[in-house]
């Protein structure tokens, strides 16, 4: 059968992490993506560790390749008024248009919504930005890890006795880019019932904010704000991560109930604990939490972090070594699920990127290249999908337009 985006043409002005995973999904389902970005402000993505073969350098960055496999690469330099005419070509050609620039700069290079459905009333528009395109914090400029802390989540994550941290990484710009996707694809298929285009306002730090519904509500109802308690649990214990044999290897371990405490007081050697009628409940397991923690550690430093899981995991208890990145290449589940694949890549002999993450049994997902070089699709670009002759790009470079 064909992809089942095949045919589906995008034009993509997104940068950094949250835009081009969102519609890299659309790429790999057979969308044409064109990816459009300027050498004179370089993707920061293109600047993250890590590197291929450990050298830094804007071609060899695992994060920007991810994020952009499988899409037709465009250097275009939009504050050049030339460029902004083969971005016009762009816009007649495609059926959706998303970018993440913060809402004055689409508006100051005359590319908002309205000025673009003038050109292409059909199109659907996407603008994801932190704080969304109206609003006193409209023009906040931000990543994912700013989006946290807007959301709450930055004082609910640490350790009791620190100062909070917050959860790893640009936290928003994973959860948003999964509302992009799915808003994109109902958009899409509004529009094939319809005709008509539609304007997509997404803001990246509401996206997140019901992840902490639970704690809103407690705050709300009861009165009492959410504490850092580092990776201790208020519903489960013991719950957390503990040091195994070898050089920073670790195992997480959750328990659930009581019958899972009696299962893992066994398996650490310790039958006195599992026979104590105090460590019945949660409550009482929670009031001795150091001693608990303590013991659970002294066996588990003694024991390879794979073998653990599996005793764990055998005997009904929650637990799952806590991967590195050469042990996540090598778990048998994710190679089962192909979740690594090795593509082509224009400077390497080849990247590996992570597979589509879900499957579609009759139309599956085809990823095939990394992310696309500076201009690597120059030429395609311009003269195949825009007929655009060699004159005119002659122009167009003498311009500036391609820097």
């Amino acid at each position: 059968m064909n992809k089942a985006l095949e045919g589906l043409k995008v034009l993509d002005l997104t940068w950094v992490v949250v835009g081009p995973t969102a519609v890299r999904v659309l790429a790999d389902y057979g969308a044409t993506v064109v990816h459009v970005e300027t050498g004179t402000r370089v993707d920061t993505a293109r600047t993250a560790p890590p590197f291929r073969d450990s050298k830094p350098g804007p071609e060899s960055s695992a994060c920007f390749n991810n994020g952009n496999a499988g899409k037709l690469g465009l250097l275009l330099n939009l504050r050049v008024p030339e460029a902004r005419t083969v971005l016009t070509r762009l816009i007649e050609w495609a059926d959706v248009l998303a970018e993440n620039f913060t809402p004055h700069v689409m508006r100051r290079w005359g590319l908002d919504y309205e000025s673009v459905r003038a050109i292409n009333p059909r199109i659907i528009y996407l603008s994801a930005s932190m704080m969304g395109q109206e609003g006193p914090y409209s023009n906040l400029a931000a990543i994912g890890n700013v989006g946290a802390a807007l959301g709450g989540f930055t004082n609910v994550v640490g350790w009791p006795d620190r100062q909070p941290s917050g959860p790893g990484g640009a936290y928003t710009d994973y959860v948003a880019s999964k509302y992009i996707t799915i808003s994109l694809l109902a958009a899409l298929e509004y529009r094939d019932r319809t005709g008509e285009g539609q304007y997509i306002d997404l803001a990246q730090a509401e996206t997140a904010v019901h992840f902490l519904a639970p704690a809103y509500l407690d705050v709300q109802v009861n009165g009492r704000l959410p504490e850092t308690h580092g990776n201790r649990s208020p519903e489960h214990a013991p719950h957390g991560v503990f040091p195994c044999l070898g050089h920073e290897q670790w195992i997480a371990i959750a328990v659930e109930d009581e019958a899972q405490w009696t299962a893992l007081a066994r398996i650490i050697g310790r039958p006195e604990l599992a026979e104590d009628p105090s460590l019945q409940s949660v409550l009482g397991r929670q009031a001795r939490l150091e001693e608990l923690e303590a013991a659970i550690a002294a066996w588990t430093a003694t024991v390879e972090p794979g073998k653990a899981e599996a005793l764990l995991v055998a005997a009904g208890v929650p637990a799952h070594a806590a991967l590195d990145s050469p042990a996540a290449v090598a778990d048998p589940q994710l190679n089962h699920r192909g979740h690594f694949v090795p593509v082509e890549h224009a400077q390497w002999d080849s990247m590996v990127v992570e597979g589509s993450r879900f499957r579609l049994g009759r139309t599956p997902a085809a990823i095939t290249a990394g992310g696309p070089t500076f201009g690597q699709h120059n030429d395609t670009v311009l003269r195949d999908i825009l007929g655009i002759d060699d004159a005119t790009i002659t122009d167009l470079a003498i311009a500036g337009a391609f820097d």
